[in-house]
């Protein structure tokens, strides 16, 4: 089970985190992996792709949250 890393983006309304499986990380090992990020850190699966040789990479988005001051 490993994770090659992630990558953060922001966008306007979004803030994207990426991360990259190799394909020796199993179904079951991913899944858990990406449920502790969504409970966490509060991420959605905004989109996911399994490429030739088994890697998979995800792409998880999460709203920003701007904070105004009240002074």
């Amino acid at each position: 089970m490993a994770r090659d890393g992630s990558v953060f983006r922001k966008h306007s309304q979004y803030e994207y985190r990426v991360m990259t499986f190799d394909p020796d990380t199993t179904v079951p090992d991913a899944r858990r992996l990406l449920t502790e990020e969504a409970e966490y850190g509060r991420w959605e699966l905004a989109r996911t792709r399994l490429y030739i040789g088994g890697r998979r990479k995800v792409w998880l988005r999460r709203k920003v949250i701007r904070v105004s001051s009240t002074l």
